[in-house]
Protein backbone atom coordinates (compact mmCIF):
# COMPACT_ATOMS: atom_id res chain seq x y z
CA UNK A 1 0.00 0.00 0.00
CA UNK A 2 1.50 3.53 -1.33
CA UNK A 3 1.32 6.35 0.41
CA UNK A 4 -1.45 7.63 -2.26
CA UNK A 5 -3.71 5.70 -1.22
CA UNK A 6 -3.11 5.35 2.39
CA UNK A 7 -3.37 8.97 2.15
CA UNK A 8 -6.94 8.43 0.35
CA UNK A 9 -7.98 5.91 2.21
CA UNK A 10 -7.49 8.61 5.42
CA UNK A 11 -9.17 11.19 3.68
CA UNK A 12 -12.78 8.86 2.98
CA UNK A 13 -12.81 8.06 6.62
CA UNK A 14 -12.31 11.89 8.02
CA UNK A 15 -15.20 12.54 4.93
CA UNK A 16 -17.37 9.43 6.34
CA UNK A 17 -16.94 10.41 10.14
CA UNK A 18 -18.13 13.81 9.30
CA UNK A 19 -21.20 12.64 7.13
CA UNK A 20 -21.87 10.29 10.24
CA UNK A 21 -21.49 12.41 13.40
CA UNK A 22 -22.64 15.96 11.50
CA UNK A 23 -26.49 15.30 11.19
CA UNK A 24 -26.82 14.49 14.88
CA UNK A 25 -24.48 17.64 15.34
CA UNK A 26 -26.31 20.36 14.35
CA UNK A 27 -29.69 18.43 15.62
CA UNK A 28 -27.95 19.14 19.08
CA UNK A 29 -26.79 22.59 18.25
CA UNK A 30 -30.23 23.56 16.92
CA UNK A 31 -31.76 22.40 19.80
CA UNK A 32 -29.14 23.66 22.59
CA UNK A 33 -29.65 27.49 20.61
CA UNK A 34 -33.36 27.28 20.82
CA UNK A 35 -33.52 26.24 24.77
CA UNK A 36 -30.49 28.64 25.38
CA UNK A 37 -32.95 31.87 23.86
CA UNK A 38 -35.94 30.17 25.65
CA UNK A 39 -33.32 30.25 29.00
CA UNK A 40 -32.64 33.85 27.92
CA UNK A 41 -36.30 35.14 27.45
CA UNK A 42 -37.69 33.60 30.62
CA UNK A 43 -34.93 34.05 33.10
CA UNK A 44 -34.93 30.02 34.21
CA UNK A 45 -31.53 28.67 34.80
CA UNK A 46 -32.74 24.91 35.34
CA UNK A 47 -29.95 22.67 34.52
CA UNK A 48 -32.49 19.92 33.70
CA UNK A 49 -33.97 22.12 31.31
CA UNK A 50 -30.96 21.75 28.79
CA UNK A 51 -30.15 18.15 29.24
CA UNK A 52 -33.42 16.38 28.87
CA UNK A 53 -34.67 18.05 25.52
CA UNK A 54 -31.20 17.40 23.90
CA UNK A 55 -30.88 13.95 25.10
CA UNK A 56 -34.37 13.30 23.97
CA UNK A 57 -34.43 14.78 20.68
CA UNK A 58 -30.76 13.25 19.76
CA UNK A 59 -32.35 9.81 20.42
CA UNK A 60 -35.15 10.59 18.14
CA UNK A 61 -32.83 11.84 15.34
CA UNK A 62 -30.62 9.20 16.27
CA UNK A 63 -33.29 6.56 15.56
CA UNK A 64 -34.53 8.34 12.35
CA UNK A 65 -30.68 9.23 11.18
CA UNK A 66 -29.84 5.18 11.77
CA UNK A 67 -30.57 4.10 8.50
CA UNK A 68 -28.36 6.56 6.46
CA UNK A 69 -25.59 5.87 8.80
CA UNK A 70 -25.56 2.25 8.56
CA UNK A 71 -25.51 3.16 4.82
CA UNK A 72 -22.90 5.16 4.55
CA UNK A 73 -20.50 3.25 6.87
CA UNK A 74 -21.57 0.20 5.07
CA UNK A 75 -20.35 1.69 1.55
CA UNK A 76 -16.83 3.25 3.28
CA UNK A 77 -16.31 -0.68 4.87
CA UNK A 78 -16.39 -2.53 1.30
CA UNK A 79 -14.93 0.08 -0.60
CA UNK A 80 -11.73 -0.13 2.31
CA UNK A 81 -12.34 -3.76 1.73
CA UNK A 82 -12.14 -4.26 -1.99
CA UNK A 83 -8.82 -1.75 -2.11
CA UNK A 84 -7.49 -4.78 0.32
CA UNK A 85 -8.58 -7.08 -1.41
CA UNK A 86 -7.48 -5.51 -4.54
CA UNK A 87 -3.71 -5.23 -3.03
CA UNK A 88 -3.53 -8.66 -2.04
Amino acid sequence: MNEAITLEVAREAVLVTLQVAAPLMLIAMVVGLIIALFQAMTQIQEMTLTFVPKIVVIFIGLLVLLPFMLRTLTTFTERVMDRIISLG
